[in-house]
């Protein structure tokens, strides 16, 4: 029986601030709001530009959010990566865990029938 999850050998390892800080950053590239935040700077951009706004600072084709977006990019896939590595070293940690705590279980199953075997023999 697991008595705490705060020994549990995931929790138990420490990561160092850079791969918190990728999950963190991975977490945040995943979702919704991230997807929502990317469309809505991109449509603003464009409008911007096209429309002449403020400034034409990027005028049509848009190179510099092309850039902008390409470096969002290749920072944000090596990230990702990290992030999809350390789910599946947890993932490794965790069938471990599971393994010795099914080891263990199998053992003291075979006890109790070792036990079951003896009483049943006893009342025969």
């Amino acid at each position: 029986m697991i008595k705490s999850t705060t020994n549990h050998p995931i929790n138990q390892h420490k990561w160092t601030l850079a791969q918190r800080i990728a999950d963190k950053i991975a977490t945040f590239a995943g979702s919704w709001g991230f997807i929502l935040f990317v469309i809505l700077f991109a449509v603003t951009w464009a409008i911007i530009n096209a429309y002449e706004i403020i400034t034409k600072f990027d005028p049509y084709p848009f190179v510099l959010l092309n850039l902008i977006l390409a470096l969002i990019t290749a920072v944000l896939t090596p990230v990702i990566l990290m992030a999809q590595n350390r789910v599946s070293q947890r993932d490794r940690i965790r069938a471990e865990y599971d393994y010795l705590i099914n080891k263990k279980a199998e053992k003291e199953i075979e006890e109790i029938k070792k036990q079951l075997d003896g009483i049943e023999k006893k009342l025969k």
